[in-house]
């Protein structure tokens, strides 16, 4: 990027908003071609070259722009490219497409055999909003992803970014607060605690310094949504981040990324650094007097650091371990002083509230769960990928309106929601309205938005027994009932899916779990027995028939002959 005068006011601000897009010319094609991480597995970049060559070809550059983007959600489909504005969806785009493509573009044409087939009619579809993935969602947040250059400050100004800083920094703190309280915005990080509140306690604590965090360390097996949203518009958590440093009194903050999500480290590190340019970080941003400065901590793929003192504890550089909570870390977080953390999608929710007042956002969603939210849309489904939508909406749209439903003719069984910590519905509760109360309420929890969707060749004890192994191997190990409690119940678990499981199992097993929720020192070991009780809670005829009949009913066990 070539060397910018730092801007000094939101007058500024408005005036270079203005010279960008006073620039882009409005009849220029866009071919926006998807760069994130799914969509490289797939040679986007390969695409993405191919299409910068064709164009130069054809003589096509004064016409048309050649967009890498971040993910605009339709993993399954991927390399996903969208022609801009026309919106025309192209699926499944190789390298030896691009040529067709182009010289279709330069005749008003369409490529019919790269469009998405509806499934349903068997109709080809042409463009993106009428794509059956795509049309119950509500795209607040990952929508931009489609329209931007991760990597350009530019592109995000061109849209309306920063506006809501601008915004943000002629309001008092005590006001941006109050807004974000009263648009009811809870965590998106999987506790589901007010933001708001949250800022207000920090703010008001006591001490020389305060911190802000943005939580992008995400480690839910089939979870990606906070990776997709770092990836591709970093800028967007960046302006939440230093609207709430504002509003709580903070100067210094950190970005937690693990490291094995190299592009979302790249690209907020591209973010920081243009920002910084621009005058949005750093001393006096926009002439407002107040200080911010935004650093990237890379994590080391420890599960237990996506809990808030165990993530604090490896900022520092201390080994990632919770510690009690009765010591809130709103009043003694980072380096024992007020710290507010926040998952990446909470922050890109602030610039939303801020922009169009907490009012509108209060629209969306239900009585206790306002506004949207992103799940990653796994396991044995038509359609995978990222899917944002209001809270409120039901597990059957889900999965069969906006998922394609369960693929091969297979029957649903089941989805688990929240992450290897979540609980497993049944067939009988898909018209659930997916909420932070009602997935509460039926043994299960909203989490950073992993879903897992299951047919009927899976085994529920076999489920449970993976989660149970997988977080009993991220354990910290700091407290006992954590540390020994899920090794027991592990073992238990195995012996009951090769064949040895006694009646006496069931017992045991909510025994355990009872200990794990009354005792366990953080989230992970109190939420670890939701696998467990929710599979026995709705499918224990399946524990039955492997201990008593030492039979797998989805034939997913194996038993020995002696057993």
């Amino acid at each position: 990027m070539s060397p910018v005068a730092k801007l000094k006011s939101p007058g500024e601000l408005e005036t270079l908003r203005k010279s960008i897009v006073d620039k882009k010319d409005p009849g220029k094609a866009v071919i926006a071609i998807c760069n994130g991480t799914g969509c490289q597995a797939y040679g986007c970049k390969a695409v993405t070259s191919a299409f910068q060559e064709e164009v130069k070809k054809q003589n096509l550059a004064t016409k048309v722009d050649v967009r890498p983007i971040g993910c605009p959600g339709f993993c399954e489909r991927g390399t996903l490219v969208v022609v801009k504005p026309q919106g025309i969806f192209y699926q499944r785009v190789r390298p030896k497409d691009v040529t067709d493509v182009v010289t279709a573009l330069a005749k008003n044409e369409v490529v019919s055999r790269l469009l998405y087939t509806d499934r349903a009619t068997g109709q080809k579809v042409t463009y993106e909003n009428d794509v059956p993935f795509y049309k119950k969602q509500k795209r607040l947040i990952i929508g931009n992803n489609g329209l931007i250059d991760p990597t350009s400050i530019e592109d995000y100004l061109a849209i309306g970014g920063y506006a809501a800083l601008a915004k943000a920094l002629k309001m008092t703190p005590e006001k941006i607060i109050d807004e974000v309280k009263k648009s009811g915005l809870r965590g998106r990080g999987g506790a589901g605690f007010p933001a708001g509140s949250k800022w207000e306690t920090t703010r008001k604590a006591h001490g020389d310094a305060k911190y802000v965090i943005a939580n992008a360390d995400e480690g839910d097996p089939g979870a990606f949504m906070d990776r997709a949203l770092v990836e591709g518009n970093p800028h967007s958590i960046l302006e939440g981040i230093i609207i709430g440093a504002y509003a709580i009194g903070a100067h210094q903050g950190f970005v937690y990324i693990r490291n094995e999500y190299p592009l979302a480290v790249k690209n907020t590190g591209i973010a920081i650094e243009q920002a910084e340019k621009y005058g949005l970080l750093g001393k006096n941003i926009l002439g407002s007097g107040f200080d911010f400065t935004l650093r990237i901590n890379r994590g080391g793929g420890a599960f237990i650091c996506g809990e808030s003192t165990a993530l604090m504890a490896s900022v520092e550089g201390k080994v990632g371990e919770p510690r009690a909570k009765y010591v809130h870390t709103s009043e003694q977080g980072l380096w024992n002083m007020p710290t507010n953390l926040n998952n990446v999608e909470t922050w890109a929710n602030v610039p939303l509230i801020i922009n169009n007042g907490a009012d509108w956002y209060r629209q969306i969603g239900t009585e206790n769960s306002k506004g949207t939210k992103i799940f990653s849309l796994v396991g044995n489904i038509t359609n995978t990928g990222l899917v944002e939508v209001p809270m409120g909406i039901t597990l059957r749209e889900i999965i069969f309106d906006i998922g394609g439903g369960i693929p091969k003719g297979r029957k649903f069984k089941a989805v688990q929601t929240g992450g290897p910590s979540g609980g497993v519905i049944p067939e009988s509760l898909l018209d659930l309205p997916v909420d932070y109360d009602e997935l509460a309420r039926v043994g299960s929890m909203m989490g950073s938005g992993g879903m897992i969707v299951m047919d009927d060749k899976t085994c529920m004890v076999n489920i449970a027994n993976y989660f149970v192994g997988f977080l009993e191997g991220e354990s910290c190990g700091k407290c006992v009932p954590c540390r020994e409690g899920l090794q027991h119940m592990k073992h238990i678990l195995t012996g009951i899916v090769e064949g040895r499981g006694k009646d006496g199992d069931f017992a045991l097993l909510e025994e355990l779990s009872s200990c794990l929720i009354d005792s366990s020192l953080c989230a992970l070991g109190s939420t670890a027995p939701n696998p467990v009780l929710s599979t026995l809670r709705y499918f224990r005829d399946e524990y039955e028939a492997h201990i008593k009949e030492k039979r797998c009913p989805a034939g997913v066990c194996k038993f020995e002959a002696s057993k």
